[in-house]
């Protein structure tokens, strides 16, 4: 058997920061065109960036979420755009944030056919309910991840807070499933 590898992709981060400061979000929704804010369904306000394109959750304590980059840099550099909005409302923040990613998502390939009804049997943790979803839902303990396998080798990965992990994540979901196809 030719030797299968993985390759993949980062498609979403998401991050989170503190600002050290409330923000005036009646006030950031009112002067900002590229804002929604509805208190009433929502306590934060969902602020767009273009780019890179991401959407950021800001909350009255100072407290962010950062969603659709696909770098730790893009993160930093819409923590810093939301920084000069919050300028302009005269919220000058003055402690630079500890951004922490909280979870990566990736989509990739393993070079394999993958026989998910087999794959169900022979590996602990997952889930195939092919009359409900095509995909088998695999969760890895260590390091912590989960991956939704398809037939034709595609994947999706969630759950890792670095490269790192995700690359650990990787190879050991190919390990993993090497050893359950040994048996096919």
């Amino acid at each position: 058997m030719a030797k299968a590898q993985s390759n993949y992709k980062i498609q979403n981060i998401v991050a989170t920061a503190s600002l050290g400061k409330p923000v005036p979000l009646t006030k950031l929704a009112r002067t900002q065109p590229n804002t929604e804010y509805n208190p009433k369904t929502f306590p934060g306000l969902v602020l767009r960036i273009k780019e890179p394109k991401s959407a950021v959750l800001v909350f009255s304590s100072g407290n962010l979420v950062c969603t659709g980059t696909k770098s730790t840099a893009q993160v930093k550099k819409v923590i810093d755009a939301v920084i000069k909005q919050l300028k302009k409302i005269n919220v000058n923040i003055t402690v630079k944030p500890k951004i922490t990613v909280q979870n990566i998502v990736a989509s990739g390939t393993i070079e394999l056919k993958l026989n998910l009804n087999f794959l169900a049997l022979e590996m602990e943790n997952t889930e195939y309910e092919p009359e409900q979803f095509p995909g088998l839902v695999y969760k890895l303990v260590e390091p912590n991840a989960t991956f939704l396998l398809f037939s034709n080798g595609k994947l999706v990965c969630t759950g890792t807070k670095n490269r790192k992990q995700l690359e650990e994540s990787m190879k050991q979901l190919l390990k993993n499933v090497k050893e359950a196809l040994k048996n096919y």
